[in-house]
């Protein structure tokens, strides 16, 4: 049995990021915020695409349209969770804000994917 690295390494290299992140809160919440938002996922995810079809020019730079339409979803997230704990919240009321907003905004950011194609 062989292992397929180009799949295991990533998921790899994602737990070891939530592990920093838990270890460097304890020290530091600006540490642990930093690392957070770090992006780690991008690189991650190119990786998987890329390794998955290296020769796919025009399918790689649709995901990177993709991720540029996303980025302004995820901060409104970002945003209204942030919102939600300043009114005292609890997780799960905050999460369930912060993805509805997401999924809104998303929804309506989809659309301009065609601009890039323009």
């Amino acid at each position: 049995m062989t292992i397929d690295w180009q799949r295991v390494l990533p998921v790899l290299v994602s737990i070891g990021i939530i592990v920093a992140v838990a270890i460097l809160r304890q020290y530091s919440k600006t540490f642990a915020a930093i690392a957070a938002t770090m992006p780690i996922n991008v690189p991650l995810a190119l990786w998987i695409i890329y390794s998955g079809a290296p020769d796919d020019q025009s399918g790689l730079l649709r995901f990177f349209e993709t991720m540029i339409v996303g980025l302004p979803p995820t901060f409104l997230f970002i945003v209204v969770a942030y919102i939600a704990a300043r009114a005292g919240w609890g997780l799960l009321p905050m999460l369930g804000a912060g993805y509805l907003a997401w999924g809104i905004a998303l929804a309506l950011m989809l659309p301009l994917r065609a601009l890039f194609n323009s």
